[in-house]
């Protein structure tokens, strides 16, 4: 098959556990390898916290509600994904019975709720707040507020590599980080136009420019941009600036990793660079099982025959899958 130049497909995702998330448009599926082998799949809709605002057609202002909606997305396929493997024997506590009396049906749903925002204010304190406080420690040594500024940036920089390098050694980790790799592979393999077949996917390559990895370093870079110019002589107000701009970072990271996803000049790919490097912790390679999986999530939300022939031109058809060495049953 001839090289072809990666399109723009409109599907993302993301790895739970055993499983793969992948998203197009409203629709979203979650693909699961069960503990008895078999591959469940969840089929739903989540439109946003503003779908239908123009809020969402203003750059730098959509990314913010983009992340919050791929939070809450998150939580609710990697809650789908645990559900398979949570145990039987654990028993309900006097916590439990108390927060599902208070709370009833909408228990799970607050709990949820309660769990990300802990989650946000940990990764708040750790990669935002922390590296201030421990710069403020050499004020008395650094009289440039310019140094100083940029060393809370490479500390900001560093805590972050050394948290996704840390939770890497961690053996579930790992088997997360190789469904990551297998999502990125079914993305790439559709991108660039090939049929989305085990064998096929396994070719292409694990790291993606639309990566959550690359959004949360491009977050990093830019907090230290703004931090650099937006200064205070208050302590107190110099944390509280660093909690404010977080939504403003955050709009621009997004802008930042949108064009990466749909550009390819020279700029782009320079950008794109740190973070696709990053995913070399973040993704491994998946095994064949993995990347069924994969498949499974793709092929509930996405006709990826009909994409290929819209935006390559060529028909994929169950004849030209037995010819290519492939039947219906692999995919």
């Amino acid at each position: 098959m001839a090289k072809k130049k990666q399109r723009y497909s409109g599907i993302g995702g993301q790895a739970v556990l055993e499983g793969i998330m992948m998203k197009n448009k409203e629709q979203y599926a979650v693909a699961v390898r069960k503990p008895n082998g078999e591959i469940e799949v969840e089929v739903d809709h989540y439109y946003g916290i503003i779908h239908g605002s123009k809020l969402l057609n203003i750059p730098f202002v959509r990314g913010i509600f983009q992340f919050i909606d791929s939070l809450i997305l998150g939580m609710r396929s990697l809650n789908f994904s645990a559900s398979f493997y949570e145990d039987e024997e654990a028993k309900e506590t006097a916590a439990d019975k108390a927060f599902n009396k208070i709370f009833k049906d909408k228990a799970e749903k607050v709990l949820n709720g309660l769990v990300m925002l802990f989650s946000l204010a940990l990764a708040i304190g750790i990669f935002m707040v922390l590296p201030y406080f421990i710069t403020s420690l050499f004020e008395e040594y650094i009289r440039s507020d310019s140094f100083m500024a940029i060393l809370e940036g490479v500390l900001r920089i560093l805590i972050f590599v050394g948290y996704v390098l840390a939770i890497s050694l961690m053996k579930d980790i790992r088997r997360v980080y190789m469904y990551h790799g297998a999502e990125h592979k079914c993305i790439n393999c559709v991108e660039k136009g090939a049929p989305l077949t085990v064998k096929e996917v396994m070719r292409c390559s694990k790291q993606h420019r639309r990566c959550g990895t690359s959004f949360l370093l491009f977050v990093m870079f830019v907090s230290v941009i703004l931090f650099f110019f937006i200064r205070v002589d208050n302590p107190v107000y110099r944390v509280l600036i660093r909690i404010a701009l977080i939504p403003v970072i955050a709009g621009i990271s997004y802008e930042i990793i949108r064009l990466a996803g749909k550009s390819n000049n020279i700029l782009v790919r320079i950008i794109s660079a740190p973070g696709m490097w990053l995913q070399r912790l973040t993704t491994r390679e998946p095994d064949e099982s993995m990347v069924e999986v994969a498949i499974a999530a793709v092929e509930a939300v996405f006709d990826w025959k009909a994409y290929l022939f819209e935006t390559f031109g060529y028909e994929v058809d169950d004849s030209w899958m037995e010819d290519n060495g492939t039947s219906s049953s692999d995919i």
